[in-house]
């Protein structure tokens, strides 16, 4: 079963200026749907303003909620936040919430959008307004729900905002395992950054992580996972640099998955980063991505029952 949270939101109308594609969104659910695996749709509520406020800077939080973000900080996210982004963001934000609550409970659950991993403390950028990852992980830990949480980013562009929100935490492990010439330019310390060159393929790749993430996970002894799963990766992507296939990204979503959930630990995904021409292929990796790892949980048994969330 994939325990997958989306909203009618994710699907923003286009802004009149950027050149960032919202269709994939409902296209990713269209291809989810028509698979024929075991699926339960989850709604999130938006995400408090609050919690918002505990990783960004409060003054950004009410520009967006204002939708009235300077333009210079648009151009940095590539887009302008209108009132219809301000809504969408709140509700990624808190679908990457409720994937972790789902996760607690059955080992493995999926955020059909966010992993806004290049979001900072006073501005968005990089197509990302508000940083999920490290806004779910703060609260994660606020709530007692995690006392050490573990952020696996293996979107094809570095993980900056989140390494730069977690900068200095013990309590957050940020590793990033990115194509090293790839945006940003100028890249921010993730706790274990693993740049890659152009042109990694399937084995190269695997050899890579299967010889960090395993030793990451004995050495920080998280509670708890995020995953930030862009498929951006694959060879056929619009801005990616690397060239895994894809058998390539499933070998890696299911190598994710079997390393956290064999030693008990939930994992949540965000969608991230995936571009090109033919949105309908996009949203095909992304599905595929998460009903690899769905599949791959359910060699594992469930969490321990818990309290709240």
């Amino acid at each position: 079963m994939l325990h997958v949270v989306h909203h009618a939101d994710y699907m923003a109308p286009r802004p009149d200026r950027g050149t960032f594609r919202f269709d994939k969104y409902y296209l990713v659910m269209e291809e989810l749907r028509a698979s024929g695996a075991p699926i339960t749709e989850h709604a999130p509520e938006p995400m408090p303003r609050e919690w918002l406020e505990a990783a960004h800077c409060p003054d950004y939080v009410d520009e967006v909620f204002r939708a009235e973000v300077p333009r210079h900080k648009e151009r940095r996210i590539g887009f302008p936040v209108t009132p219809a982004i301000t809504s969408r963001v709140r509700h990624t934000n808190g679908g990457t919430w409720l994937a972790a609550q789902l996760a607690r409970r059955h080992g493995y659950a999926a955020n059909s959008a966010a992993g806004s991993h290049h979001a900072l403390h006073d501005t968005g950028a990089g197509y990302c307004v508000f940083n999920d990852l490290a806004v779910t992980a703060n609260r994660l830990i606020a709530e007692r729900h995690a006392g050490r949480v573990l952020i696996v980013d293996l979107d094809v562009h570095q993980g900056d905002g989140t390494a730069s929100l977690t900068a200095g935490r013990e309590d957050i492990f940020t590793l990033s395992v990115h194509a090293e010439k790839n945006f940003p330019v100028r890249k921010a310390r993730s706790s274990l950054d693993i740049g890659l060159p152009d042109g990694l393929d399937d084995d190269g790749y695997m050899e890579v992580l299967t010889r960090h993430l395993p030793q990451v996970l004995a050495d920080f002894t998280p509670d708890f996972v995020l995953y930030q799963a862009g498929v951006d990766p694959h060879a056929d992507d619009k801005l990616g640099r690397l060239a895994l296939s894809d058998a390539g990204l499933a070998m890696r979503d299911r190598f994710v998955i079997a390393e956290s959930r064999r030693r008990a630990l939930p994992v949540a995904s965000a969608l991230g980063g995936g571009y090109g021409d033919d949105p309908r292929a996009v949203a095909a990796r992304h599905a595929a991505s998460m009903l690899a790892m769905a599949a791959q949980n359910a060699a594992f048994p469930p969490p321990p029952a818990t309290s709240g969330g």
